[in-house]
């Protein structure tokens, strides 16, 4: 069974920047991939971004040039660095681990931008 615990999140102004952790119980690049998605009320959830392999990380249209994924393998965490943040970006955020047999989230964090 793979644990996550997500962290990080707040309450931030429009334009301000936060950085959320996903911190797991097993190598983070141990399966497929690491991603952090995000439900915002009464809205489906909705990929942000993404770690596959380890090597290649892609992201949402929606966030691309804002927000970046990062991880450290020696802490098995990834992180999202959100920066420009909008009102928009309100959301519980999960991460995400994909492997061969399944998948696993986390809790979820929540990030409420608002002025």
């Amino acid at each position: 069974q793979v644990q996550l615990v997500e962290s990080g999140g707040g309450l931030v102004q429009p334009g301000e920047s936060l950085r959320l952790s996903c911190t797991a119980s097993v190598s983070i690049f141990s399966g497929n991939s690491m991603g952090w998605y995000r439900q915002a009320p009464g809205k489906e959830r909705e990929f942000v971004a993404r770690i596959i392999s380890g090597r290649f990380t892609v992201y949402a249209q929606s966030v691309k040039g804002r927000f970046t994924m990062s991880g450290d393998n020696v802490k098995n965490t990834v992180y999202l660095q959100m920066n420009s943040l909008k009102p928009e970006d309100t959301a519980v955020y999960y991460c995400r681990f994909v492997t061969s047999t399944g998948s696993y989230w986390g809790q979820g964090t929540q990030v409420t931008v608002s002025s």
